[in-house]
């Protein structure tokens, strides 16, 4: 009978992961990950064709679920600005609800992109994640003074020191090791201490001050 391609590929992926979260990209060798899942460097490269690509198989998934919601995310907070909404409903849902919801089940491979990506594709991924959504919200400050809200208008270097503060301050916890019960308590915290800053940036008053 032919061999189960798919559960050899998922205990390659399982020995690839324990790899570089022990030793990282750069220190990682593809004779150690042969070990870890029974096979020789030459079996291994017929499903990967260089250390890099196995890193990238792993983190990949994670990075396109970040950044398919992120997209929907911005998309969903444009329509609402082009329909006045208020700030109870632009702040419904924000970057924190994210990392809890797509980076918190995932955190071992988040771990892998922030911290052992070093000789990667994605040895600058905070940075290129924060210049990214840098980008993002600048044009949704100007869509919104557009649209009549009294945003703050930031110089390109005032919104990525904020951005890198918020994105820095969010991740901390999961950075850290924290158990997942007190990562989501310190985000709810981060909430509390960020929010009411962006919503003055976006023009908008802190909720509780509109009931």
């Amino acid at each position: 009978m032919p061999k189960d391609k798919t559960a050899s590929h998922i205990k390659i992926n399982e020995a690839m992961k324990a790899e570089f979260l022990e030793k990282g990209f750069s220190d990682a060798s593809i004779r150690s990950i042969g070990r870890r899942a029974s096979l020789t460097s030459t079996a291994l490269y017929r499903h990967y064709s260089s250390k890099e690509e196995m890193f990238c198989a792993v983190v990949e998934p994670l990075v396109q679920e970040i950044r398919q919601r992120m997209e929907q995310h911005k998309q969903v907070k444009y329509r609402m600005v082009d329909a006045h909404a208020d700030a109870e409903m632009l702040f419904g849902e924000s970057i924190i609800d994210i990392v809890k919801q797509v980076i918190l089940p995932n955190r071992s491979e988040f771990y892998l992109l922030v911290k052992c990506a070093q000789g990667t594709r994605y040895e600058n991924f905070v940075h290129d994640f924060v210049e990214a959504n840098q980008g993002d919200l600048a044009e949704a400050i100007d869509c919104m003074k557009a649209q009549g809200y009294p945003a703050i208008h930031l110089e390109k270097e005032e919104l990525h020191m904020l951005l890198s503060a918020y994105m820095t301050a969010i991740i901390e916890p999961i950075i850290h090791g924290y158990p997942d019960e007190k990562v989501t308590a310190y985000l709810d915290r981060m909430s509390d201490f960020f929010m009411p800053g962006w919503m003055n940036i976006m023009g908008l008053a802190p909720m509780e001050s509109q009931m």
